[in-house]
């Protein structure tokens, strides 16, 4: 598996289906090595599994990211078992139920997974990265962190690329990049009561690889999304007009 990213660490949360499968295959299809972290064991063995008969190398780690202390083990089990990490992509997710029906329970494992997670993460690998001066962090939002649609899920996506953007300031000149990709609509089980064509996750995870090797700000995928994120931006009644009246 000899590519433009041999030999470089890479751990991907959520690892075990859609986004992030897709993305351990692609990273480890251009010569990383993958360090796979999810919940679900038997799906997670897969992914690593699928990697190494391809003949690249993945370990799996179990992980909750709703927990802080699991999120900070994660971290050194990683770097103990490979040394380091070059690249980190926070991709583990999860959606909201409706605000008004969600627990104070509920709402604290939406934030956990969604924010507060990657910035454990991202907190606890960055001084390695910048000590190195090589690295990049890439963190999987969605469209919804630019076109409020939903309250709760909404609100920790727009928490993420705040997170990211501002990230990505603070680390310019240091060696180690930040990037934010907000997906629309895609083939995963997230998705899976959608109806319409949806493109599969291996487009999310060829342009999570390309900002590996050539880090942007952010981006957007598929590129049709951009339409609904500059109307939210410059004619945002026209949003309202086109989501309509919901419960929250």
């Amino acid at each position: 598996m000899a590519g433009k990213l041999q030999g470089e660490v890479a751990l991907v949360t959520g690892a075990s289906s859609g986004i992030g499968a897709a993305t351990a295959l692609e990273l480890a299809r251009q010569g990383a090595r993958l360090a796979l972290a999810a919940r679900r064991a038997d799906e997670l063995a897969a992914t690593a599994e699928a990697i190494t008969r391809g003949g690249g190398e993945a370990r799996v780690f179990l992980v909750d990211m709703a927990d802080p202390r699991q999120v900070e083990h994660l971290a050194s089990a990683v770097v103990e078992a490979f040394g380091r990490v070059d690249l980190l992509v926070n991709n583990a997710g999860i959606g909201a139920r409706p605000l008004i029906e969600s627990s104070f329970d509920d709402i604290s494992r939406v934030v956990g997974v969604n924010l507060l997670g990657p910035m454990l993460l991202t907190r606890a690998l960055l001084p390695g990265m910048r000590e190195r001066r090589h690295g990049a962090i890439i963190s999987v939002a969605s469209v919804s962190a630019h076109v409020a649609t939903d309250p709760l899920y909404s609100g920790t996506k727009f928490g993420l690329r705040g997170f990211s953007l501002s990230l990505n300031r603070k680390l310019r000149g240091s060696g180690v990049s930040a990037s934010l990709i907000s997906p629309g609509f895609i083939r995963t089980p997230l998705t899976a009561r959608r109806r319409g064509p949806m493109p599969g996750p291996e487009v999310v995870a060829r342009a999570i690889a390309g900002l590996a090797r050539h880090p942007k700000r952010e981006v957007i995928v598929p590129r049709v999304y951009r339409g609904a994120v500059w109307a939210e931006r410059l004619a945002p009644w026209l949003v309202d007009r086109a989501t309509g009246t919901r419960v929250p």
